[in-house]
């Protein structure tokens, strides 16, 4: 279940000094039903503890964005608590750190992402994080952008970066590119040099996309069902295809088994192995991808990869992580 979207991030404009005579804050925290079927919001008191592991961070949290709450992947993963954290991606100013910290210091400005496992929520006027999930934030990078940034920042730098290894004059085809995601994934394949194809879901999403500079090379408006994504690459790159394909989903089945949404919006695989060059790079955020055969002969036939964009990957390495955030806000 999905409940939150992303929102605007939440500001605490409380001062240090009243935030060091306080003894117990307010945390906001999720609970699941029994049937996985409800989720309700709580707030819960929480102890403002020193810091007292060596790696450990104490900050002060500026600005909280709210982002989408997978529980699939909690149930997955075992995670069984009577009360989750909520609010993950978060900036903030350090207040005190551990013995081994080498990092940061008090009064660093810094961002990062929670692990899955914190035991404090985002929406929290103080948390303690690992130096690891946490980089120093660019002076003229202000607190709201920094947190609602970080979160797509890092997906669309993982998928481009270490994915499919963008390169100048590469062709991109990037699905959604008016969403969070989107469009971080195009203004760093323009900082790289490529030339980025886009498709749009709406017309009010072309529009914006229109509105980029540098320019994209096409925006493909997908919002009627009518204009054909594989035809529309493949006239732009004159019929070679593109080198790399970063989707927002794609259709698996037949007309008769798929939504009527994802039947409007979202490519058929074929047309994403169809449209993709030779030697290219197809980055999927399809968790249920299913090939047949014939489909693998034909990305084996063009030499062309395929991976998977997991939103959590980074949570799988946390020591990478600081490199991840890092290279985002300096490259």
């Amino acid at each position: 279940m999905w409940l939150l979207s992303q929102i605007g991030p939440l500001h605490y404009a409380k001062q240090r000094n009243h935030l060091e005579r306080d003894v117990t804050m307010k945390g906001l925290y999720f609970q699941q039903s029994s049937t996985d079927e409800e989720i309700t919001f709580v707030f819960q008191e929480k102890e403002d503890l020193p810091v007292t592991e060596d790696n450990f961070v104490k900050l002060q949290v500026k600005a909280c964005a709210l982002s989408q709450i997978n529980t699939k992947l909690l149930a997955e993963m075992k995670m069984k608590k009577d009360l989750f954290p909520v609010g993950r991606e978060i900036a903030g100013i350090v207040l005190d750190v551990g013995s081994k910290v080498s990092f940061f210091q008090p009064d660093d400005e810094v961002v990062g992402i929670l692990p899955l496992d914190s035991e404090d929520p985002g929406l929290c006027e103080v948390v303690r994080v690992h130096e690891h999930y946490l980089v120093h934030k660019p002076e003229k990078v202000t607190w709201t952008e920094a947190a609602g940034s970080i979160w797509d920042g890092v997906r669309a730098y993982t998928a481009l970066h270490y994915l499919s290894h963008l390169s100048p004059g590469k062709s991109v085809l990037i699905m959604d590119g008016a969403s969070a995601f989107g469009t971080i994934a195009i203004q760093l394949a323009h900082h790289r040099g490529a030339k980025v194809i886009s498709t749009a879901c709406s017309l009010e999403d072309k529009q914006c996309l229109e509105r980029f500079r540098p320019p994209i090379a096409r925006v493909i408006d997908v919002s009627n069902g009518k204009v054909h994504v594989a035809e529309s690459c493949l006239e732009e790159t004159g019929g070679l295809g593109v080198d790399i394909v970063l989707d927002a989903g794609v259709r698996l089945y037949s007309k008769d088994d798929e939504p009527a949404v994802k039947l409007q919006l979202l490519p058929h695989k074929h047309d994403i192995i169809t449209l993709l060059g030779v030697g290219g790079h197809w980055v999927t955020t399809e968790e249920n991808l299913q090939l047949d055969p014939p489909d693998s002969h034909c990305l084996f036939l063009k030499g062309a990869t395929l991976a998977f964009l997991n939103d959590e990957v980074w949570n799988l390495s946390n020591v990478q992580q600081g490199k991840y955030l890092y290279i985002l806000f300096i490259d």
